[in-house]
């Protein structure tokens, strides 16, 4: 019997674990995956968001300023990866001023600090390849970029160093309310709880059904996106974006944590959840569309098309309440999810202590060690250690100059992880120009040597 059960391992999920770990109790982390952060968790923006669009009021507006404010102490003890840049909302004429005008004080209500109107001369030199045409910006100081999916797995994994136990390749089918507990029905075995929290992302609505509660739907909104060469971010230095409109914060151009430039999302409602497709015409929009923040960038050097499925609800914002004694939602929890996830985590918690008195442990270690290594390699020594024996030193992934010791760490972890995507998640081996080709055997035979 455990404590409490949460269902979902993506960031919100994870990020509830690991804010359970810190207390006495038991807790476990399900996901129906072979691996945590294999949803929207991993196909985002990866967009540490400023707090100025979600709405004041909301619990998007309030989470997502707290959550914020937590990411900077978060990597120091995770090692996720994350750094603050600043974001700039482009406007070309005066009606689009007057949208940074209501941005500017919707942020300011939610508690937003270095936020402010620019103009051309000052927006162009902080970004000088970008549209001459540009007339004004909402410059945001606590704009940041991270890696969502390490993000996820740091938060797992130091969830799991304090005691979490981790299901994967658990789905669960049916939730049975007992007097004083539950029994979650999985396709593999039978867990009791006395809490659960719901973080399903978008299968939440159906895990709440389970439950008995339905009174809201989520709407799979896709989102497409075109990744570029490993060092062509460096064509922006901060995120930026265009004017909102009804479906959302619009096309942005960012370079993602590890260098990468990076154009979309757009908004699309889509029948099927797992509809995780790109198509060219969407993907042509992007480009047409990101060319008026950044007109000189170069397809020749794009690397890779991708789309994630956001969990959309009908309500309007995030779903974060008790529902009955020992049901919780962590329901529709969009953009800027991500962002608020610390402070959804924090949310929940204090949720639990309003019925339960949770009790901290003193041997709750909030650190964990990277695992990606910050070295570079030229070509010469690249070379050399492609054509070393199998050694940690030797070089599996030459784009990323990813080491067999480093697919080693990764594979030894505490979370059991057995295929190429999920090293590829860790260590960045599969993610260079050649995706794959190259490093996707050698990656396959270490694989086999650590887990047989």
């Amino acid at each position: 019997m455990y404590d409490f059960a949460i269902i979902g391992a993506g960031v919100t999920g994870a990020g509830v674990a690991r804010a359970l770990s810190r207390y006495k109790g038991t807790v476990c982390l399900i996901e129906k995956t072979d691996d945590v952060s294999s949803g929207a968790s991993k196909a985002n923006s990866g967009i540490v968001h400023g707090g100025y669009a979600a709405k004041n009021g909301t619990l998007k507006g309030r989470l997502n300023v707290l959550g914020n404010r937590m990411f900077e102490d978060l990597n120091n003890n995770l090692n996720f990866g994350y750094r603050k840049t600043g974001g700039l909302v482009l406007a070309f004429d005066e009606g689009e001023r007057l949208l940074l005008e209501d941005l500017l004080i919707n942020g300011k209500k939610n508690g937003v600090k270095d936020l402010e109107i620019i103009q051309r001369d000052r927006i162009l030199e902080l970004e000088p390849n970008l549209n001459p045409d540009v007339k004004y910006a909402l410059f945001a100081g606590d704009v940041g970029v991270t890696s969502p999916y390490e993000y996820t797995i740091a938060l797992s994994e130091n969830a799991i160093t304090n005691g979490v136990d981790l299901f994967l390749e658990h789905e669960v089918y049916d939730i049975v309310r007992m007097e004083n507990s539950f029994e979650l029905i999985t396709d593999r075995k039978k867990i009791k709880t006395h809490t659960v929290i719901n973080a399903a992302g978008i299968y939440s609505d159906s895990v709440s059904r389970m439950a008995g509660v339905d009174y809201f739907n989520i709407i799979p909104r896709k989102g497409q996106y075109i990744l570029f060469q490993k060092g062509t971010g460096d064509a922006v230095k901060s995120v930026i974006f265009q004017v909102p409109t009804k479906k959302g914060k619009g096309i942005l151009v960012t370079s993602t944590y590890h260098g990468n430039l990076m154009l979309g999302p757009n908004s699309e409602e889509v029948e099927n959840k797992e509809d995780t497709d790109t198509d060219e015409m969407t993907l042509e929009y992007i480009i047409d569309t990101a060319r008026k923040s950044l007109p000189g960038f170069d397809l020749k050097k794009k690397l890779k098309t991708f789309s994630g499925i956001r969990p959309t609800p009908n309500t309007g914002d995030f779903i974060i309440k008790e529902e009955y004694p020992g049901f919780i939602n962590a329901a529709g929890i969009e953009s800027p999810g991500l962002t608020s996830s610390p402070a959804v985590a924090e949310m929940i918690v204090n949720i639990i202590k309003k019925r339960i008195s949770l009790e901290e442990k003193h041997s709750f270690d909030p650190y964990r060690e990277s695992i990606i290594k910050s070295d570079s390699f030229d070509a010469a020594e690249i070379k050399r250690r492609i054509d070393l024996a199998p050694c940690d030193d030797r070089i599996v992934c030459r784009c990323e100059s990813v080491t067999e010791g480093e697919v080693k760490d990764a594979l030894t972890r505490n979370i059991d992880i057995r295929t190429r995507k999920a090293v590829k998640m860790r260590t960045r081996a599969g993610m260079g120009f050649c995706q794959g080709k190259f490093c996707g055997p050698r990656v396959d035979e270490v694989i086999k040597r650590i887990k047989r």
